[in-house]
C-alpha cells in the first residue's frame, strides 16, 4: 500500500465516480482503477462497497 493508493481511494471515495477521481488525481482513468484493484487485492477484499457507507456518516 501506497500513499497513491490511499489518495486515490479518498478522492474516489469523495467523487464517487472513477473518471472524475482521475481528474482530481491528474492521473488516467485505467491506471486509477488498477491502482484501486492493487489496493484491494492487498486489503483482501472489495472497496467499492465502502463508497456508500462514507456519505451516510452524521457529520
Amino acid at each position: 500500500m501506497d500513499f497513491n493508493q490511499i489518495r486515490y481511494f479518498l478522492t474516489l471515495s469523495e467523487t464517487l465516480n472513477f473518471t472524475r477521481a482521475a481528474e482530481q488525481c491528474f492521473v488516467s482513468q485505467p491506471a486509477l482503477t488498477q491502482a484501486i484493484r492493487r489496493l484491494e487485492d492487498e486489503l483482501g477484499g472489495e472497496l467499492d462497497g465502502a463508497f456508500c457507507g462514507f456519505h451516510s456518516l452524521p457529520i
